[in-house]
Order: structure tokens, then C-alpha cells, then sequence
């Protein structure tokens, strides 16, 4: 567990299964991050049986749940993800909208990347966000993380921003598809 002044970060349990169904389901978790089709209490707890929760295992650590220590109520969530096409591994983040604007965000997403450095000894640490995304973006930019370039992802080939820690190679960073058209003059590592 990751414990910071008002929050503590654990482990998804599936009897979070009723936090995922309403967090996936929030109108700016679809907007920015994704429709993942969980529409019952059951698909949520399959999200957390095939997603969430074996990342502990394979890798180490994963997404958490974040709790407001006040009353012990799961807010949001704030972790480390290895997504296949990136070259290395990513923070994400993601709160219920009625405890956004309040820092919780910022005090779990930093407490993570104190964990990624300070324990695991990851480096670099991506994110990837939509454009739109200014909130996200901001935290990002906060946490130490820049824009690097546009990329297309996943199955729409969305165009997203691509932002790290440090330098990767240029070798890493040819491997990732880029939105050649919108993205002329951050096409290199940095």
C-alpha cells in the first residue's frame, strides 16, 4: 500500500466491482479515456479479474484503488501500466467526477511516481492522454512528464499525446506509430 496525507492506494479487490462500474461509466471517463463496455456489476468484475488485478502479479504493481482516508471511500484510481505499444511503462489515473478539482488527483498520481522511482526503480514513466484532455495534460506536465509527439492509438487510431520523464531513444520512439501529419516538429526524441 502507498499511504499520503489524506489517501491510501491498494490493490483492486473484486469487491471494488461497484466503484469500476461507476467510475467506467462516469461521462468524462468514456469522453477522454474510453467506452470499455462494462454495463453490469458482473462486467466490472471481470474487468478486475482480466485487467486490474493479474498486473500485480505479472508486473509488480498495477493500477490502485485510491481511498480518501476520512471515510474510507474509494475515489478514484492511480497506478502504473504496461500497455502493449509503448516502450516503456505509463501512469494513469482517473477519479469519480464529484472528487476531481480537489488535489486528489495530484497527491495519489505523485505519491505513484515517488513509488515508481523510489522503490521499483522505473524509469522513464509515459503517459499518453487525448488531446483535449487539458486536465490530464496539466497533471502530466505537474508530475514532471512532457509532450514528446503525437502518436495514433488503439483500435480508431486516435490521436493522442505522448509524454515521458526523460529522453527514449529515437530507436524507441520510431517504434510508435505518429500522426505524421499534425506532429512535423516533434517527431524527434528528446
Amino acid at each position: 500500500m502507498i499511504y499520503t496525507e489524506r489517501l491510501t492506494l491498494r490493490e483492486f479487490t473484486l469487491d471494488d466491482g461497484e466503484f469500476i462500474f461507476q467510475l467506467m461509466n462516469s461521462p468524462l471517463y468514456i469522453e477522454f479515456i474510453g467506452d470499455r463496455g462494462i454495463k453490469t456489476l458482473e462486467d466490472a468484475q471481470t474487468f478486475l479479474l482480466s485487467n486490474l488485478i493479474p498486473s500485480y502479479e505479472i508486473n509488480g504493481y498495477g493500477l490502485f484503488a485510491v481511498i480518501r482516508n476520512q471515510d474510507e471511500c474509494v475515489i478514484g484510481m492511480s497506478g502504473l501500466v504496461n500497455r502493449e505499444g509503448l516502450p516503456h511503462t505509463d501512469i494513469g489515473f482517473g477519479f469519480l467526477p464529484q472528487y476531481m478539482g480537489k488535489g486528489y488527483a495530484y497527491e495519489s498520481a505523485k505519491a505513484v511516481m515517488d513509488f515508481a522511482s523510489s522503490i521499483l526503480d522505473l524509469s522513464p514513466i509515459l503517459g499518453i492522454t487525448s488531446m483535449e484532455n487539458t486536465a490530464s495534460i496539466s497533471l502530466l506536465n505537474k508530475l514532471g512528464l512532457e509532450h514528446l509527439r503525437r502518436i495514433l492509438w488503439g483500435e480508431e487510431q486516435e490521436v493522442i499525446l505522448l509524454l515521458s520523464t526523460e529522453e527514449i531513444s529515437a530507436e524507441e520512439i520510431s517504434a510508435i506509430p505518429t500522426d505524421t501529419d499534425t506532429d512535423t516538429d516533434t517527431t524527434q526524441a528528446r
